[in-house]
């Protein structure tokens, strides 16, 4: 899908130290956009510039610890004097709270609510106040998770559940706000997908029991999110701005 055409120059992508973050930030620059890669661990990042650099491609690594608001301005500006303005955004970093509401300490509560919705609100508002000013159409792609539609009283996932339906939302809000300036904004709700922070819990219960309620029986994988990826940020899918697109493999129940 590397030859593939998408709207937009210069995208910025969250949480792309690792599975679906840098998976999406790999394909983009495969598609010829310049990609800032934004994660805490600058480390990781460096190794993921010099693979799509090696492939021709244009990137460069920006910390970013998308809990802090100064941060997420500085970073912004920054790949916009790197690269330009940014006009691709994917709202892609998020944690789980992995616990029972009540077992959770405050300071987790806060940083899966700064995480999985304040930051991406915050960086959807840098990115459009500089696309409206400067008259420039844009796409953002939010993360959503089944989980904003679906949980069961075993789920232990109140917290991380209610934040994605919070993007969801939010996704369907912004959408409407930023219409007028030709920004569209949309989001993915993936359902498991194999993933770092998929892992832990594929590793505790065990994959074959996890999906043995699954039609099919299998745990998704990042590159079977690309086209979805690259079906919102396609030209030809301009009239599509608010939605949710959900991605499951059916595993979920509707």
């Amino acid at each position: 899908m590397g030859a593939a055409r998408v709207a937009g120059g210069v995208a910025l992508v969250t949480g792309a130290s690792s599975g679906l973050g840098r998976r999406f930030a790999a394909l983009l620059a495969e598609c010829g956009l310049a990609v800032a890669v934004t994660a805490r661990r600058e480390d990781r990042l460096r190794g993921l510039v010099d693979e799509i650099t090696a492939k021709g491609g244009r990137a460069r690594a920006f910390a970013l610890d998308v809990t802090d608001a100064a941060a997420i301005t500085r970073v912004v500006a920054e790949v916009e004097a790197a690269f330009g303005v940014v006009d691709v955004l994917v709202n892609n970093a998020g944690i789980a709270d992995g616990d029972w509401a009540v077992k959770l300490p405050l300071e987790l509560v806060d940083r899966v609510i700064d995480t999985n919705f304040r930051a991406p609100f915050l960086l959807s508002c840098a990115v459009a106040e500089r696309l409206i000013a400067t008259g420039a159409p844009g796409r953002i792609v939010n993360l959503s998770s089944m989980g904003a539609y679906v949980a069961a009283p075993r789920t232990a996932a109140a917290l991380y559940c209610a934040t994605k339906g919070g993007v969801s939302r939010l996704t369907e809000t912004l959408a409407l706000e930023w219409a007028a300036y030709n920004i569209n904004v949309n989001a993915i709700a993936p359902g498991l997908f194999r993933s770092e922070m998929s892992g832990a819990h594929l590793a505790r219960k065990g994959e074959e029991k996890v999906t043995a309620s699954f039609p099919r029986k299998r745990v998704g994988e990042a590159e079977q999110l690309d086209s979805t990826l690259l079906y919102l940020l396609a030209p030809g899918s301009e009239m599509v701005t608010g939605v949710t697109i959900k991605v499951d493999d059916a595993q979920m129940q509707r």
